[in-house]
């Protein structure tokens, strides 16, 4: 679901819910100039995420991607998932020149 809506927090997502599960979404900038990719470090609920994205991030509009399948290969941040051997959902691609 959509996590932030015209920087509101989905209405569906309660403060106090005890669905916690890692957690990746993607938002962007107002302007539409960055893209900012988060994934959770602990299971979290959704409010808690959403939140992540219109409060420390300032993004009016942001995505959840996806739940129990949520990692992260990133050395240089000292991250290795464990998880079934899936590839990548989510890749960058730039224009040339």
């Amino acid at each position: 679901p959509m996590l932030v809506i015209d920087g509101a927090l989905h209405p569906r997502f309660l403060p106090d819910s005890d669905s916690l599960h890692v957690r990746n979404g993607v938002g962007v900038s107002a302007d539409g100039h960055d893209a900012w990719f988060v994934i959770s470090d602990e299971p979290v609920t959704f409010h808690r995420f959403a939140r992540v994205f219109r409060d420390v991030l300032g993004v009016p509009d942001a995505l959840y991607l996806d739940g129990s399948v949520s990692r992260l290969y990133a050395p240089e941040l000292g991250r290795d998932d464990w998880g079934l051997p899936l590839g990548p959902v989510v890749g960058l691609v730039a224009p040339s020149g």
